[in-house]
């Protein structure tokens, strides 16, 4: 644990535009993701990798319908067939997206050696013009007997960042460390 603070320090320091919510929201969600991964969580990438299967088909059948040997009048029904497939593969790719992933910014499996069969899902949340951050840690199957409740806070990102807009790490990872611990702790309530 101390060798990777003492790396930390010695790295460029990580600096957002404080005037953009979308770069402060992108150098924490990274660092959120370094210090879950750093817990011993490993990322479980099923779900982009799904994303990018669907993606690359997409593409496939654009290029089809593009590049057809014969020329409109005679592919129409080709490429019905194409604009059909591109939509409706365009839908589920968004279905996944808005059902599966919302705010999720990691899935991780569940760490080596741990009695719980069930990873984490962390996402985060900064409003636009809003300087309040959160960060939700919940069970990948919260209906798995060994899911623990899920736990979130919210805080200003005023706290982690210096008025030049570099990111005090520490800061972020004892908050960011507490929480998990937090989770961790938190069994589930029966209802």
């Amino acid at each position: 644990m101390q060798e990777t603070k003492a790396e930390t320090t010695t790295k460029n320091p990580k600096k957002a535009n404080l005037l953009d919510h979308h770069s402060i929201k992108h150098i924490l969600d990274e660092s959120v993701s370094e210090i879950v991964t750093g817990r011993g969580y490993v990322e479980d990438v099923r779900l982009s990798n799904v994303r990018l299967l669907l993606g690359t088909v997409i593409i496939v059948i654009a290029l089809f319908a593009q590049f057809y040997k014969k020329k409109f009048p005679e592919n129409r029904d080709f490429l019905i067939a194409c604009i059909v497939l591109y939509i409706v593969f365009n839908g589920l790719l968004q279905l996944i997206i808005i059902t599966k992933e919302k705010n999720a910014i990691l899935f991780t499996y569940p760490p080596a050696g741990s009695f719980t069969s069930t990873g984490l899902v962390v996402s985060s949340k900064l409003p636009r013009f809003s300087d309040m951050y959160t960060l939700i840690i919940a069970s990948a199957d919260p209906k798995s007997i060994s899911a623990h409740q899920t736990v979130q806070f919210t805080k200003s990102v005023t706290q982690w960042f210096t008025k030049d807009g570099i990111l005090v790490e520490g800061l972020f990872w004892k908050d960011v460390e507490a929480l998990i611990d937090e989770y961790v702790r938190e069994p589930k309530k029966s209802k």
